[in-house]
């Protein structure tokens, strides 16, 4: 400790410059002012790859909720629809009712596991492919190059004093950018309401103040984080990024620069040689060209979306140079390496976490489509009546109410038999439909309806069983012989 602080003393102590103050000279801010990004347009299999993306996603997007399909009955001809007001979602030949809402469940366990898949394998193709920001981001930045141009004439365009010209162009673009935020909204709006009926409605002013609003809001979303966000949501907005790494292992494809082939890198003419230097020119295409502003060469980042742009442009100056493709590279950790080392290079595509992921996809899979090819087309629910829980009739017979609902979800209309079983001499009455107590009734119910029914059941007091007596009734489908039992109690004497 003596001798370090012998040390320190003979130091020669830091100069500062004069006319400041110790602290000033410390301060240093916290928060770095946001520049824009301004994207340079380039050519590459990754751009193409993303075009076609771009075009498939907001394809199935805008045409899902016009695709026609005809259904039986008073249900929507429309092949997909979240209907709200109506209880069902329709995926079309599938229809959801709210008790099955487990089926939506697992489409959510389906996605997230197939997420987690894809991303082990190749790293955040979702983030630069087929993220809903991602796309709608590409299409408002393609409009804005068509007006305003490349990147260098766009920085320019942005710094130059305010014209007539540049209001006008300026004008037309928020105008094409709100024209599309506000198909988005609207396209959204209808897949949860019938989508002419809707539009109509929307069109002629007639919808109701809870759509515009909701069509309001969506939209501008819309413009705020494709038009201005931008990069700025998937940096700093995202939770994504923030635990992708952990699906990540040293096998997982990402965008990768080769520091070991491309450094020391330097200015370089056309014909000059690259002996005893890196393969990077230092042209700072890669940065340009990359939607979020990084420079790939300072390694993996959270800001990366592995969109692969960088790679384009980097080809190309490989390209220009007589170089080897691949300085910047959609490869793996591992392979990275080994061509540092000379060695031959592997893809392990199947390894435990691939397999893992793998597995709990085709179990979860197959339990849906084993639920949805097994599923009941008529479900019952009984209510017994709390207050009273049985009466006295003055023949000495007791009297037992209950709430009976049958769930047709076939789309034509059904007629039941409803009988009961475990009481002996147990008797029915439906109001509404049967005059006096019987052994059996019918129960019509329409297509795809739920149909409710007020039921009183009399026993004679010897077929009880002291306070509670188990009840069975059992429904039965004129039309196909389906037979499906609810198992109850009938109240007596001594119940409270």
């Amino acid at each position: 400790m003596a001798v370090a602080n012998e040390v320190a003393e003979k130091a020669p102590k830091p100069s500062r410059p004069s006319g400041k103050k110790p602290e000033e000279t410390q301060k240093s801010s916290l928060y770095a002012a946001y520049e824009k990004v301004y994207p340079r347009a380039i050519q590459g299999t990754f751009r193409n790859l993303k075009w076609i993306a771009m075009i498939v996603l907001l394809g199935i997007y805008f045409i899902g909720p016009w695709i026609p399909w005809d259904r039986a009955g008073d249900a929507p001809d429309q092949a997909i629809l979240m209907d709200l007001a109506g209880r069902r979602g329709y995926f079309f030949w599938v229809e959801i009712w709210p008790q099955e809402v487990y089926y939506l469940t697992g489409v959510l366990i389906l996605g997230s596991i197939g997420l987690f898949f894809v991303t082990a394998l190749l790293g955040r193709v979702w983030c630069g492919f087929t993220c809903i920001q991602t796309v709608f981001t590409d299409l408002f930045v393609w409009v804005e190059k068509r007006l305003e141009g490349d990147r260098n004439k766009r920085m320019k365009f942005d710094k130059s004093r305010m014209t007539a010209r540049k209001f006008g162009i300026k004008t037309l673009k928020i105008a094409i950018w709100a024209a599309i935020a506000t198909a988005t909204a609207w396209t959204w709006m209808i897949y949860f309401n019938p989508a002419w009926e809707t539009s109509v409605d929307i069109a002629t002013g007639q919808a109701s103040l809870g759509i515009y609003g909701f069509l309001a809001v969506i939209a501008g979303v819309t413009f705020l984080l494709a038009g201005w966000a931008r990069e700025q949501v998937c940096i700093y907005m995202c939770p994504w990024p923030r635990f992708q790494a952990a699906m990540f292992d040293e096998d997982s494809l990402v965008v990768t620069y080769e520091k070991w082939r491309g450094e020391p890198r330097g200015f370089a003419k056309k014909g000059e040689s690259f002996k005893d230097r890196g393969h990077c020119v230092d042209c700072t295409m890669c940065v340009q060209v990359c939607p979020t502003g990084i420079d790939i060469r300072n390694g993996s980042q959270l800001a990366c979306i592995g969109c692969g742009l960088c790679i384009d442009a980097c080809n190309q100056i490989m390209d220009r140079f007589n170089l080897p493709r691949g300085l910047i590279t959609y490869d793996s950790t591992n392979n990275q390496v080994a061509r540092a080392r000379g060695e031959p290079t592997k893809y392990r595509f199947v390894r435990a976490r691939t397999i893992i992921y793998a597995v709990m996809m085709v179990i979860v899979t197959a339990v849906m489509v084993y639920g949805l090819s097994t599923r009941a087309t008529t479900e019952i629910n009984v209510l017994h009546e709390r207050s009273p829980l049985y009466v006295p009739l003055s023949d000495g017979q007791i009297r037992n109410g209950y709430t009976f609902k049958v769930l047709n979800m076939q789309p034509g209309d059904q007629t039941y038999t409803l009988d009961t079983q475990g009481i002996e001499g147990a008797t029915l009455n439906v109001v509404g439909y049967t005059d006096e107590p019987v052994d059996s009734a019918e129960l019509p119910v329409k297509g795809d309806s739920v149909g409710t029914f007020r039921i009183y059941v009399t026993a004679p007091p010897s077929a009880l069983q002291g306070s509670s007596t188990e009840l069975e009734f059992v429904l039965t489908n004129q039309a196909s012989g389906e037979v499906m039992e609810y198992d109850t109690l009938f109240a007596g004497p001594g119940a409270r």
